[in-house]
C-alpha cells in the first residue's frame, strides 16, 4: 500500500476568514528557508509583519506568519518565494561563472609555466 504523501505546504485555518493575515506551515524546511523567506517578504513594503518558529527542533516544520496591508497573505508568499528563487538562480548563475574562470585562469596559467623556457646554469 502506497504510503499518503504529505502536503508541502498548509494554511492554518482561523475563525476569521481575513486573507491579509495568515499562518502557512512548511514541512521539512528548517531555518535555511525560514529566514530567508522572511527576510525577501519583509521587504515588500506591502507587509507588516512576517516571522517564522521552528515549533521544536525534533520537528522538521516551520510555522511562517504573513500579516500585509491589504493584498492575500497567499499573494505575498507566493512572490517572496518567486523572489528568492530568483536571487537563489543568480547567486548560483554567479558561482558557476566565477568558477569557470577561475578553471580557465588556472590552465592559461599551467599553459604558461609548461612553455617557459628552463633556465641552465
Amino acid at each position: 500500500m502506497a504510503e499518503k504523501q504529505k502536503k508541502k505546504l498548509e494554511v492554518v485555518q482561523t475563525l476569521d476568514s481575513d486573507e491579509s493575515c495568515q499562518t502557512f506551515v512548511l514541512h521539512d524546511e528548517d531555518h535555511t528557508l525560514g529566514n530567508a523567506l522572511r527576510y525577501m517578504i519583509m521587504k515588500n513594503p506591502d507587509v507588516d509583519f512576517c516571522g517564522y518558529s521552528v515549533p521544536h527542533p525534533s520537528e522538521h516544520k516551520i510555522n511562517l506568519r504573513i500579516q500585509s496591508r491589504g493584498p492575500p497573505a497567499a499573494d505575498i508568499l507566493r512572490r517572496g518565494l518567486t523572489e528568492l528563487n530568483a536571487l537563489c538562480e543568480h547567486v548560483q548563475n554567479t558561482f558557476e561563472g566565477a568558477v569557470e574562470e577561475y578553471k580557465m585562469n588556472q590552465a592559461m596559467q599551467q599553459s604558461t609555466d609548461n612553455t617557459e623556457p628552463m633556465e641552465t646554469g
